[in-house]
């Protein structure tokens, strides 16, 4: 039976959402700020921002390369943690040498010579990691357990809401989530809820983790080609401090939706209303 109390479902990265329409200012700010010809005014991208939260919210299918990005460095981790194929792409070996150097029996741990690179073509787009790189974030993660879903129920004065969503790596004492970017500053993320949002959930379910930390892969664009810096954000979950700011947090969006309920097809956001 559905719990009638259960007024909204919230996934953690809709809180993110919400937080880039709020502080569209400071992003706007960030890219074009020093622009003399910048491709929309400040006004203009609030709104963009508006219209791009709404869509999120009617989780209207979009094409982001970058997301694309992130969702195969995420997956090339993960394959080297357990061995395992992910679902939606396949993620094969690049030689130095193919023909010195392959081998049938290599499995799927991706430990044979002359492995340079893992590649994996995703939603028509093919991209390519160095395996130092992804070496890097896989052995950081050696007691990790990948992609696992948490969810928990959030009482506000509008009625519950189940926050969910699916943690990237959890290890014994900590939860990771990975980021891919093009341009990085200090604090990029620290205006973001799944430093929250998780160590809550996690939390109400017995388990007790307080550490969380984006480890973040900046990928340097350039005519020679690519390079690589990593940038880790830690965050500590103080309960007595982090959940009444979730509270009002989430109320916050929840007068956005309800602001905005008559542009909302999606109903799954309204516990399937």
């Amino acid at each position: 039976m559905k719990n009638q109390q259960l007024k909204y479902l919230f996934y953690a990265t809709l809180l993110d959402a919400y937080s880039d329409y709020l502080h569209s200012d400071i992003i706007y700010q960030e890219y074009w700020g020093f622009s003399e010809e910048p491709p929309f005014s400040e006004d203009d991208f609030h709104e963009k921002k508006r219209l791009e939260l709404i869509d999120r919210i009617n989780r209207v299918p979009f094409d982001n390369e970058a997301a694309d990005r992130g969702t195969v460095f995420n997956a090339m981790v993960d394959y080297l943690i357990t061995g395992i194929q992910p679902e939606k792409m396949q993620i094969e070996k690049v030689f130095a040498d193919p023909e010195t150097y392959f081998n049938e029996n290599d499995g799927d741990k991706c430990n044979g010579k002359g492995v340079v690179a893992l590649k994996a073509t995703y939603n028509g787009r093919t991209f390519t990691f160095p395996l130092s790189i992804c070496k890097e974030f896989s052995d950081y993660y050696k007691e990790a357990i990948p992609q696992i879903r948490t969810e928990a129920i959030l009482t506000t004065k509008y009625g519950d809401v189940k926050l969910y969503g699916d943690i990237d790596e959890l290890m014994p004492s900590s939860v990771h989530d990975i980021k891919t970017t093009k341009k990085y500053t200090a604090g990029k993320f620290k205006n973001h809820w799944q430093s929250i949002v998780y160590p809550f959930c996690l939390n109400e379910n017995g388990n007790q983790v307080y550490n969380f930390e984006y480890n973040i892969l900046l990928i340097n664009s350039r005519v020679s080609g690519d390079t690589y810096e990593t940038f880790t954000e830690h965050y500590n979950y103080v309960p007595e401090v982090d959940i009444p700011r979730l509270i009002t947090y989430v109320e916050s969006l929840i007068e956005f939706i309800e602001d905005h309920k008559d542009l909302i097809i999606d109903r799954k956001i309204f516990n399937n209303e």
